[in-house]
């Protein structure tokens, strides 16, 4: 089984549709949603088209929790963004009440947690607390006993196939690609996806197999091999609100086909002026949505 896993789309219909189109490239079998389809974008009614349609399951992020009931700790321009998002819900389910309530209908059934293919412990925050908890890469060294306490949650010891193999989990929120680990002696350790080894480190806007080399893959960033001795976090990154830097959007394809499980990571460019004149042109959107969609934070 190959499933693409996708994260973090808030609202941004640009690099949603460039991300499941570079996935219908790759031939994978399903598509996964760890929340946050809503938030912060202008086309947050598409998007949840989209998910809902490509996806065979989606997660309630945070954001998703803000514009069905409440903006609890969010910043002022989250939480107008969050109230023009409900707004915009509000006023498709009455202009068209059975696309708009079929909508509705699908954001309220999303769970806050799923257990995917057995091994997988997939939430959108952290599994201590699966809305909203970040588990940031600074904590490997700035809170260990956090750590310590979210890999405690994660299984010791789960079976695939003939095999026992420590806990996994898949988790968003925090726009970051990359994979925690926990080992007995060594605690946590994090490696951002680019740092995993990849094919996609030179242009990014070259075709799929482009290049000198043809079996380069300009938009693979980073891969990692479980070992069943670890337990491991994995963060796809953000589709629509990349928050390392790197503007490209990010998903991940986790690969079940053989024994040793593995997840690769990608990074797509997509038209970020496009979705910035949108928000541009929403006075309850701040510009700034906007404006950090070009840096990558």
């Amino acid at each position: 089984m190959r499933t693409a896993i996708i994260s973090d789309i808030h609202g941004n219909l640009e690099a949603l549709q460039t991300v499941l189109a570079d996935i219908d490239r790759r031939g994978v079998d399903e598509i996964i949603c760890l929340g946050d389809i809503l938030g912060y974008g202008p086309d947050p009614l598409q998007c949840v088209d989209l998910v809902s349609e490509r996806c065979v399951w989606s997660l309630m992020g945070n954001h998703d929790y803000a514009v069905l009931y409440e903006p609890t700790n969010f910043n002022a321009v989250a939480k107008r963004a969050a109230y023009w998002t409900r707004g915009q819900l509000d006023a498709a389910a009455e202009s068209d009440p059975e696309s708009g309530n079929r909508r509705l209908d699908f954001l309220n059934r999303i769970r806050p947690r799923v257990r995917y293919r057995d091994a997988y412990i997939c939430v959108h925050g952290s599994v201590r607390k699966p809305i909203n908890e970040y588990v940031f890469e600074t904590d490997v060294m700035d809170d260990p006993r956090k750590m310590r306490e979210i890999f405690d949650r994660i299984d010791d010891e789960v079976v695939i196939g003939d095999r026992r193999v420590r806990g996994r989990c898949i988790v968003g929120h925090t726009h970051v690609p990359g994979i925690f680990q926990w080992t007995e002696e060594d605690g946590a350790d994090f490696t951002r996806a680019v740092h995993l080894g990849g094919t996609g480190d030179a242009d990014p806007l070259d075709e799929i197999g482009g290049g000198d080399d043809p079996d380069r893959d300009p938009f693979l960033v980073g891969s990692h091999v479980f070992d069943p001795e670890e337990k491991s976090i994995v963060n796809p990154g953000s589709v629509g609100q990349p928050r390392d830097l790197d503007e490209r959007a990010s998903y991940a394809i986790l690969d079940t086909t053989s024994e040793d499980h593995r997840v690769d990571f990608f990074r797509l460019p997509y038209d970020i002026d496009a979705v910035a004149d949108k928000i541009y042109a929403i006075a309850e959107l701040d510009d700034w949505l906007g404006d950090r969609l070009t840096e990558g934070r």
